[in-house]
């Protein structure tokens, strides 16, 4: 079960803004992923808990973040309820799009794990729901990633297999590369792995 820590910052002007704790692990249904974010002055500002079936689809989603929480699944495309942390205010919707995504490195591994892709230059589009910080307004994005290329690092622990992807945000023609180890982000911009005490698992 792997466990560390990211460092989010903004990916333009890089200024700090939380760390990330977390724990993942693929189980007989799916994958679990479970984490809290402190500021970079030391509070909470916010918590995941993403839990995939099989397929990779989003079977729940519980995000917090200051005063705002969303929880969804993939139901009809994508169902979620997001409300103030009292659970007053609550307003549903639904999109035909795949999963979600947002700021936490968990989306990445998600969107990899539902797309499931193999290395080549062909691109495969995918419709998300993009959670936005802090007050988690709901926006439909339509991406293209590509899995460019799969290597092998040889490491203390035996070979780790890092794939690299390229990511396309089709309403702006914005690219970026994130860097995947199993269920572990190793580089995306506006996220750095800081520290990581057990190995990534490996998906089947």
């Amino acid at each position: 079960m792997p466990t560390g820590r990211y460092s989010l910052h903004d990916p333009h002007d890089h200024t700090p803004l939380a760390e990330e704790h977390f724990q993942c692990a693929p189980g007989p249904s799916g994958w679990r992923y479970v984490s809290r974010s402190l500021t970079p002055d030391g509070n909470h500002s916010g918590s995941v808990d993403l839990a995939l079936d099989g397929l990779g689809r989003p079977i729940r989603l519980e995000l917090r973040a200051t005063d705002w929480q969303v929880r969804g699944a993939a139901v009809d495309g994508v169902t979620w309820v997001r409300s103030d942390l009292t659970g007053a205010h609550a307003t549903e919707g639904n999109v035909r799009a795949h999963a979600f995504t947002g700021t936490s490195p968990a989306f990445l591994v998600a969107t990899a794990r539902l797309l499931r892709l193999t290395p080549s230059a062909t691109s495969t589009r995918v419709r998300l729901v993009a959670l936005s910080e802090p007050v988690l307004a709901p926006r439909t994005v339509d991406q293209s990633w590509a899995l460019l290329k799969r290597e092998a690092h040889a490491t203390d622990s035996g070979p780790l297999t890092v794939d690299e992807y390229q990511v396309t945000a089709l309403d702006t023609g914005e690219q970026h590369t994130v860097h995947l180890a199993g269920d572990v982000v190793l580089a995306a911009p506006g996220i750095e792995l800081e520290e990581l005490r057990s190995p990534p698992s490996v998906f089947p």
